[in-house]
């Protein structure tokens, strides 16, 4: 199974003219009856781990000329923003893989691969899950989805020399940074320096707090494992994790969208405007002729 549409898409621009790749990896919110029926949530509790309606946020990424790959499928169900395998062994009936990594903080926190916990430390399960259905999820959706992130990114790189993939997510409205007790409205996160360049990163950040967003750097998100796995500055492959506050654009109780929507969303595709005209236009992120 190489990609369904049914479970993600890749929604592509007449012509690529920028060397982005957008990817919202967790604002899929199609719930099946079978996967409810598993669920001891309600349909509105179940779907608290949502980046909510981040694939429209970032929507204008595609007008401007880059593609974007968007999951349908929800984080709840599965999460392709972790290793393959980090699945915990009290979630199931048989034994797990002896390549599983069970033992990671995420795994701890019942947030691994296919997660044990919603936001709010939610049990999502009624029951113990067939180990074979795990691994089932991630033959035929964790895998044939970076499959298709890994095509997107190596074809920017072979069109423009480099690659910049954009990883979109939102966080919660009360998210503080630690020690400061600031409230960002967006965390830019590049693995504290390892997925992109400095000056790639500062950029980004610059860009919104001139927009008059408060903007913070890797605390408390540093970017999870897509961005960690594909960011390779030495070679022209960055990676950045963008967090939106959802307190900006959405209500959390309800999940229905504020009024200031359309607003954020016109202000992101701004900046996506300003950024990749930066890039694109500059030597920013090409890597240096000695490597």
């Amino acid at each position: 199974m190489e990609e369904s549409p049914d479970l993600f898409e890749i929604r592509e621009p007449l012509d690529q003219t920028i060397p982005f790749v957008l990817n919202s990896p967790h604002s899929g919110r199609i719930y099946t009856p079978a996967f409810l029926a598993q669920s001891r949530l309600d349909a509105l509790s179940i779907r608290r781990s949502e980046d909510h309606y981040v694939e429209e946020l970032f929507s204008a990424g595609v007008s401007l000329g880059a593609p974007m790959l968007l999951a349908h499928f929800p984080r709840a169900f599965l999460d392709v923003n972790r290793e393959p395998y980090e699945l915990d062994p009290r979630m199931f009936d048989g034994p797990l893989p002896a390549h599983a990594n069970s033992t990671s903080m995420r795994v701890a926190g019942g947030l691994g691969t296919v997660p044990r916990l919603v936001a709010e430390n939610m049990e999502i399960y009624r029951a113990r899950m067939p180990v074979g259905e795990a691994l089932e999820r991630v033959e035929t959706i964790y895998k044939p989805y970076h499959a298709a992130l890994r095509r997107l990114i190596a074809r920017t790189h072979v069109r423009f020399g480099m690659a910049l993939l954009i990883d979109c997510h939102s966080m919660p409205g009360n998210v503080r940074v630690a020690g400061s007790g600031i409230r960002p409205d967006f965390i830019i996160g590049d693995r504290y320096g390892t997925s992109a360049t400095a000056e790639m990163t500062r950029i980004a950040v610059t860009l919104l707090e001139e927009m008059g967003f408060s903007v913070a750097r890797n605390k408390p998100y540093a970017g999870g494992f897509i961005t960690e796995h594909y960011g390779r500055p030495a070679r022209g492959l960055h990676a950045l994790q963008i967090e939106v506050n959802r307190g900006l654009y959405v209500d959390e109780t309800t999940l229905k969208k504020k009024p200031e929507f359309p607003w954020l969303m016109q202000a992101i595709g701004t900046f996506l405007a300003t950024f990749s005209t930066y890039v694109h236009k500059s030597s920013l992120g090409m890597p240096l002729a000695a490597e």
